[in-house]
């Protein structure tokens, strides 16, 4: 196993920029993927950061991604989008259709844009934090191929159907949640995994139905548990129909894995944003002004011992990130590990990974 290295956010980014755009990627469009998968890690989010990297890069050589590809709006309306992503990378068709769920939020007030033809994502959170960027409320979805268990099946029904949102505040930081519909990402329970680690009780649901401790089961021989049984399975199945029955995007079985499945074939996920910008209801000043003051209201909760404060969503993310950016990132031996196995194929050789 590697060991965690230390690495600045500007070398990591050029790093990145300098892997895809070795599969033709113009360096625009690699600085868009790049600087969703740093945002990840500098959260401390290292299962949909730069450890993806490796994966992704397998897809685009292989042809299964575009690395050319160009998201367009298919169809729109006053307050609403399709876009097609083009089977480009699915952080460039993603970060297409935010841009225009902001532009047509700040018109109409609200906005729905809806995604197809378009790949793995990466981390949900990224995306309703640019809106969060616009002073907007953020929301973001999508579909995968089933990996989840409804309640009282043997067998994946449901993808792991992320959800996140972000919510602007005035002198705090955004409000920002990005959660899996399973109990816990598939990601995880890979790491896990690789750590030689068994994994909580609650995590996977082996073949027979019955809870495992045995990550290394997963997926071929058992699916994830839905968060909090019925709940969990609910709203992900409303993000199927939104990012995916709404978009035209593949659907349940035939949506493919971006890492297992056939890498020379697009995987045909399906996203989907909603906006809400508070501008066009009420004064912006005034709406900081009230998540400000409910911010401050949970901090001052009285607390369990040895709990110094209540958060809100997104709090330690927002530290990390700040730590990130004037002390570097600090990167598990799991993503390093990645990263080398990947660089001794690219021969790149970053200072920071030698």
């Amino acid at each position: 196993m590697s060991d965690s290295v230390n690495v600045p956010v500007e070398a990591l980014h050029a790093y990145g920029v300098e892997a895809l755009v070795t599969t033709g990627m113009t360096d625009s469009d690699a600085c868009i993927v790049a600087d969703k998968l740093v945002l990840a890690d500098s959260w401390g989010t290292f299962t949909h950061g730069n450890k993806l990297l490796g994966g992704y890069l397998k897809r685009l050589e292989a042809g299964g991604t575009n690395p050319l590809g160009q998201a367009q709006v298919a169809s729109e309306g006053p307050a609403w989008a399709i876009v097609d992503g083009g089977n480009a990378m699915g952080q460039i068709g993603c970060d297409f259709a935010m841009r225009k769920a902001i532009e047509l939020a700040d018109t109409a007030g609200v906005a729905y844009v809806g995604v197809r033809n378009t790949n793995h994502f990466g981390a949900a959170g990224v995306y309703p934090a640019m809106a969060a960027e616009a002073n907007m409320i953020g929301i973001a979805m999508a579909n995968d191929i089933p990996s989840v268990c409804a309640p009282g099946s043997r067998q994946a029904i449901m993808g792991t159907n992320p959800l996140a949102y972000a919510i602007p505040a005035g002198s705090h930081p955004p409000i920002l949640l990005d959660i899996a519909t399973s109990t816990v990402a598939g990601g995880k329970v890979y790491a896990a995994t690789q750590r030689g680690e068994t994994i909580p009780g609650d995590w996977v649901i082996d073949s027979d139905g019955r809870p495992t401790t045995d990550g290394s089961l997963y997926p071929l021989n058992a699916a994830l548990a839905p968060m909090t049984g019925h709940k969990g399975y609910g709203i992900a199945l409303l993000h199927e129909h939104l990012a995916g029955v709404l978009t035209g995007a593949s659907i349940s079985w035939q949506v493919l894995n971006w890492i297992f499945d056939d890498q020379t074939k697009p995987t045909g996920h399906g996203a989907a944003f909603i906006l809400i910008n508070p501008a066009a209801m009420s004064p912006l000043a005034k709406f900081h002004e009230r998540v400000d003051g409910l911010i401050d209201e949970i901090h001052a909760a009285p607390t369990a011992d040895g709990v110094e404060s209540v958060l809100v969503p997104g709090e330690m993310e927002w530290q990390r990130r700040e730590t990130a950016l004037t002390k570097g990132i600090e990167l598990p031996p799991d993503v390093t590990a990645k990263l080398r196995t990947l660089d001794d194929r690219l021969g790149l050789k970053p200072k920071w990974l030698t």
